[in-house]
């Protein structure tokens, strides 16, 4: 289970997956691949938001790459809203369901 943050959009996971899959992207060959239904432009400024959250690192010439923080994101390890590494999913996931039942 992957841990979203309210400043995510639909294509985000879509994105990272392909850079996990392909190495080093820019928005042209994210496009270019055909999984994602967006502009180029769109790509890019959803790249740029996620670079500003940490879970992609900003290389020279508009590519950009998996940070430890997105690789954990993209394994259930990581919680994009908090920001921070989960240590044990599982307790992490009964934790959120009792947060979530009590109202908060």
């Amino acid at each position: 289970m992957r841990y979203s943050g309210s400043w995510q959009s639909v294509w985000d996971d879509r994105i990272l997956e392909i850079i996990d899959k392909e190495g080093p992207s820019s928005p042209k060959t994210i496009l270019d691949t055909g999984l994602v239904h967006i502009s180029k432009g769109h790509i890019s400024t959803r790249l740029s938001k996620m670079a500003d959250h940490g879970l992609l690192h900003r290389l020279p010439n508009g590519v950009y790459t998996l940070t430890e923080a997105g690789e954990a994101y993209l394994q259930g390890e990581y919680d994009a809203e908090a920001e921070e590494f989960i240590e044990d999913p599982e307790e992490y996931e009964i934790s959120a369901s009792e947060t979530e039942a009590n109202g908060a």
